[in-house]
């Protein structure tokens, strides 16, 4: 059987030519894709192998942006092997970060200044994360990292470590934030009880806990918003 290869297209349909000539913008999801893979397989071309992997993620890009390099190889689609699959999630990590540098905002003025950042950090993930965002008197940000990684259900955070930290960035205030992979936007007993241990010992360092924000697909919360921080 002849090798189903994009050279032998159209010029039209050849998803490069296309982009050069029309913008990317004229590409469809499985064109896009098939660039970054290059080459299909025997009996089948990139774009067939590319709507083969938007199939299998039910041709959501978001469901897409949550797969590890090793979840598209275990998908055992022929002809995406760890290669490919790295250059798959090169490209998506840099349109997080693209989207991160839109979202960031120097100067925080409200909960969803910072939610839409943070929305970009953790969308995509499929576990629990907790991270700091260290601002100076002024509200601009002067750090943010991520404090700790756990499972689906949790993860845990050490005020020693969150304080440490602010300290060494020279931070008057400190926002608190992690993600619901589960969608739920609902604060646990756990988070309210975290939050205000950090809370009072950010206090003996005269430093304030501006608020607590939990994100998710759904959206977010904010404590201080709802009264509760």
């Amino acid at each position: 059987m002849e090798k189903q290869t994009i050279k032998n297209w159209a010029a039209d349909d050849r998803p490069r030519e296309k982009l050069m000539q029309k913008g990317s913008g004229a590409l469809s999801n499985s064109e896009l894709l098939a660039i970054l893979i290059l080459n299909g397989s025997v009996d089948k071309s990139a774009v067939d192998l590319a709507k083969e992997l938007l199939g299998a993620v039910q041709n959501d890009l978001n469901k897409l942006g949550r797969l590890s390099v090793k979840d598209m190889v275990n998908l055992k689609l022929k002809g995406l092997g760890p290669a490919k699959a790295v250059s798959i999630a090169a490209a998506l990590e840099l349109g997080i970060r693209r989207k991160m540098a839109e979202t960031k905002k120097e100067v925080i003025l409200s909960s969803r200044d910072l939610a839409e950042y943070l929305r970009a950090q953790f969308e995509y993930k499929k576990h629990e994360i907790f991270a700091v965002v260290f601002l100076n008197r002024a509200n601009k940000i002067r750090h943010f990292e991520v404090i700790s990684e756990g499972g689906i259900t949790g993860t845990v955070a050490d005020p020693r470590i969150i304080l440490r930290k602010a300290l060494e960035h020279d931070a008057v205030n400190i926002v608190l934030c992690h993600n619901h992979p589960s969608g739920s936007l609902k604060p646990s007993r756990q988070d309210e009880e975290l939050t205000q241990k950090i809370k009072e010992a950010a206090r003996y360092f005269d430093i304030r806990v501006m608020d607590h924000l939990i994100v998710s697909d759904e959206g977010y919360f904010s404590f201080a918003d709802d009264g509760i921080l």
